[in-house]
């Protein structure tokens, strides 16, 4: 029996309310959030002045205040120590990822010499990525919560389709740490193809045979290409390709290089002077902005006249642009498709407004005398604003109220474990469709072996080392058993965020061990238990202890290479040394002994600021060593 909602007072049938779910594009350069009105996605302004985007920039004032958008942009300039921008690439980023970007940065990235995730220093307190993205999506959420006139605790959250599976975490733990339900992690390039298909007319739909759409994703930070398949409301990803370090904001960096090689600007003041970097930053993005509908760009700043022509700037970022069309191909050939069977191409990101963008990708769906590329873009859309959009109508579709689309999404990277010889062996191949549920077996390779170690990496190269290790767990309790006779399943479980769960399993015992995977850097998964709980409530608790465990074990790991330090190196260390590095390692051990991770943070630093002569003096005697005999 149907249960029939009456309104006693007007004496009508009350219509079903919506679920609200809204969508959001946490973005490198601005952020987006927005919602369905009706069957229409809608972007969510400012009631004040009516912008829909909102700067991906935090400032921290010294009243301890947290300003973010536009508020936060004036401070860029004017104390650049302590305003963030651009942290979406740095999101899963060990420090060696990002080094050659942070030179453009007016705030201070950690680098504790291991492989852990970079943290961002505001004064003396030490943030994650996460936790300073929360805060651009706590703006997002009130933005939106004030515009609409209702509590949002559910959403969506586009990400690059090129984003490895700690990235993907790390954007899962952004929405939990800023209030949020985080119902679907959705690829940027696929969120903006149900834009597109939202503007297509349904007649004959059924009989209409499906459309080959290529979506050109060129955002502040990352480029991605997707090859979709769309009819009959299904989209069907049929491969992607993409670099999660390629966009608008290097584009500002071939800028700088060319005032730099000019001699018109020198970098040791750009470093020596953050509010003058970053004020010449601000320029190259400005040259960038104003060379896309006229010629010539100049500005005065410091008494030095930078200028650039469209010419120039168009020669400085050729490589950059001819990198995306690479990707392009390599997407078509896995798509097993050619140019001229392109029905559709679809233009996403503010990055291509850039004229020479939309001509280079024109000219690459227009080879060999087919139809124009001109005629196939679909630009119509506001780039800025095409995947908030998507991601609304993806939100809409997970609250029930669309069930005429269904979205089939692949992983953009192959999956595989270590084997011997640390050789990848791929379990689940990239441009897989998602979710899947794929397994092989394996064996021992030792008479009597009662564990087995599963590496898990991601990646497309043979040799593990040069793919990103996303974890590792020991099955253990096997029966021994001659090598070769015990069977144990390796199996991936992938969900529909493109997040992975590894199940090994010995067959003849049926022992066996599951486990989600997370992000490798430092932390075990019983630590991750205590710490990633699903409960909202508790998910701001969960990332402080989190984040104190991730600074003592990096406190363990330097205590410990101190003490091989000091034992390796007695020749080249004074006594006064060597006693001074036991004072820092004194004191970090008691601040790890505490629950202050800012301080543990802080004396890593202290030690780590000390010992890097030291470090540098050892190498130096060691080479010096090995060249003994030798003549050059």
């Amino acid at each position: 029996m149907a249960i029939v909602p009456i309104n006693m007072q007007e004496g009508k049938i009350a219509e079903e309310k919506r679920e609200l779910i809204v969508g959001i594009d946490l973005g490198t350069t601005n952020s987006l959030v927005a919602y369905m009105d009706g069957d229409k996605p809608q972007i969510i302004k400012d009631p004040e002045n009516g912008t829909a985007l909102v700067p991906s920039i935090i400032y921290f004032s010294p009243d301890g205040q947290i300003l973010v958008g536009n508020a936060a942009k004036k401070y860029l300039t004017e104390d650049p120590q302590n305003t963030i921008f651009s942290v979406k690439r740095l999101m899963g980023k060990a420090f060696g990822d990002i080094k050659s970007f942070k030179n453009i940065l007016g705030y201070q990235i950690i680098d504790d010499d291991t492989d852990s995730l970079v943290k961002i220093r505001v004064k003396d307190k030490f943030y994650s990525p996460i936790e300073l993205s929360s805060l651009i999506l706590k703006e997002l959420k009130t933005r939106a919560e004030g515009v609409l006139d209702t509590e949002i605790s559910k959403v969506v959250i586009t990400v690059p389709a090129y984003f490895n599976d700690t990235q993907r975490q790390a954007t899962r733990d952004v929405g939990k740490l800023a209030g949020l339900d985080v119902l679907r992690i959705v690829n940027e390039p696929t969120a903006a193809s149900l834009v597109y298909g939202l503007g297509d007319t349904k007649e004959n739909e059924s009989t209409a045979p499906a459309k080959k759409v290529a979506v050109y994703d060129l955002g502040g930070g990352t480029f991605d290409i997707s090859i979709l398949e769309i009819g009959d409301g299904i989209y069907e990803v049929l491969s992607t390709n993409g670099d999660t370090f390629l966009g608008g904001d290097d584009f500002d960096r071939a800028i700088i290089d060319y005032w730099l090689a000019q001699n018109i600007i020198q970098s040791k003041e750009m470093e020596a002077d953050k509010s003058l970097g970053q004020s010449i930053r601000l320029a190259a993005e400005r040259a960038k902005i104003a060379l896309t509908e006229n010629d010539f760009f100049s500005q005065e700043i410091n008494g030095q006249l930078l200028s650039i022509s469209r010419q120039q700037f168009e020669e400085s970022i050729r490589p950059l642009i001819e990198k995306t069309i690479d990707l392009c191909s390599n997407a078509m050939k896995d798509a097993k498709l050619v140019p001229k069977e392109i029905d559709a191409i679809v233009l996403v990101g503010g990055s291509t407004r850039v004229p020479l963008v939309k001509a280079s990708v024109n000219n690459f769906f227009s080879q060999a005398d087919q139809k124009s590329g001109d005629e196939r873009l679909k630009d119509y859309i506001n780039p800025d604003e095409t995947v908030a959009l998507g991601a609304a109508i993806q939100a809409d579709i997970l609250a029930g109220n669309n069930k005429d689309t269904l979205l089939l999404d692949i992983t953009p990277l192959s999956l595989g474990i270590e084997t011997i010889g640390d050789l990848m062996d791929v379990i689940l191949p990239r441009n897989s469709k998602i979710p899947a549920k794929v397994g092989r077996e394996y064996t021992t390779s030792v008479d009597g072996q009662t564990k087995l170690k599963v590496a898990i990496y991601q990646g497309e190269r043979q040799l593990v080392g040069d793919n990103r290790k996303l974890g590792e767990f020991i099955l253990t309790g096997i029966p021994p058993m001659p090598a070769g006779l015990p069977k144990i399943e390796i199996g991936f479980i992938i969900d529909a965020d493109g997040v992975l769960n590894v199940r090994a399993r010995e067959k003849r015992s049926g022992v066996e061990q599951t486990i989600e995977i997370r992000s490798q850097y430092g932390i075990s998964e019983e630590e991750m238990g205590k710490m990633l709980i699903d409960s909202v409530r508790n998910a701001k608790d969960d990332m402080k202890i989190k984040a104190l465990l991730e600074a003592r074990n990096e406190g363990n790991h330097i205590l410990y290479a101190i003490d091989k330090f000091i034992h390796q190196n007695p020749d080249i260390l004074s006594v006064g040394e060597v006693m001074t590095l036991l004072d820092h390692k004194t004191h970090l051990q008691e601040a790890i002994d505490g629950v202050d991770k800012d301080l543990i943070n802080v004396r890593i630093q202290e030690l780590n600021d000390f010992s890097a002569p030291l470090a540098h003096r050892a190498m130096d005697k060691t080479i010096l060593d090995a060249m003994k005999g030798t003549s050059v």
